[in-house]
């Protein structure tokens, strides 16, 4: 019996100081500016784009980027306002906008708190790479886990975020270029366009 309890002592113990050693989420800026590639595992599609983003107002806005190899396709500007539950879709070229009501939930990119750290690690090489932590949404009970996400040790800008659905539907998004603030913050205000803009069916970007 006393052997028991000096086990049972022990691994309280090495569970403490392991859950003392582990470091705790760092605060992701709340608005920023650069540009994302997004790539769906489903389609094996990337969809490159500049971003802003304002997690204080809860604002996105997404402006699709031209590839010169796909000529039929179309590209758009997305201006999510969450607040207000709403989301416009800017045709590019022919400025024509679509006003759809927002169903999901404002999700900003950040490490919540309840997120479980996984790893620190270095990306790049000697004398040219950056300290970067691994989290994700991973439970006890759970066997896999939805979303993983990579920060920068320094400032906590995304890197990385991985999301999977119902376990079929992964989408993986790339951060780089970005820059702290909202140097224009009228990217979040709708075009004249879309001012009578009815309500309608996402469109799909191919001619």
């Amino acid at each position: 019996m006393p052997g028991l309890l000096l086990l049972l002592l022990s691994a309280a113990l090495s569970w403490e100081l392991r859950a003392q050693a582990a470091p705790s989420p760092c605060l992701a800026p709340a608005q920023w500016e650069g540009r994302w590639v997004q790539y769906d595992h489903s389609t094996g599609r990337n969809t490159r784009a500049a971003v802003s983003y304002d997690g204080l107002n809860q604002r996105l806005r997404v402006l699709q980027q031209h590839k010169k190899h796909t000529p039929c396709q179309r590209y758009f500007e997305f201006i999510y306002l969450f607040q207000s539950a709403v989301l416009f879709q800017i045709d590019q070229k022919t400025k024509e906008c679509s006003k759809l009501a927002l169903l999901q939930a404002w999700d900003p990119f950040d490490i919540p708190d309840n997120s479980t750290y996984e790893d620190e690690y270095t990306v790049g090489g000697p004398g040219d790479s950056m300290e970067v932590q691994e989290w994700s949404d991973r439970k006890p009970a759970r066997q896999h886990e939805s979303w993983v996400g990579m920060y920068t040790v320094k400032d906590c800008y995304p890197v990385q975020e991985t999301y999977t659905q119902n376990a079929s539907l992964t989408t993986s998004t790339r951060f780089f270029d970005l820059r702290l603030g909202i140097s224009d913050p009228q990217v979040f205000t709708p075009p004249p366009t879309c001012t009578l803009a009815r309500a309608r069916p996402l469109r799909h970007d191919l001619c």
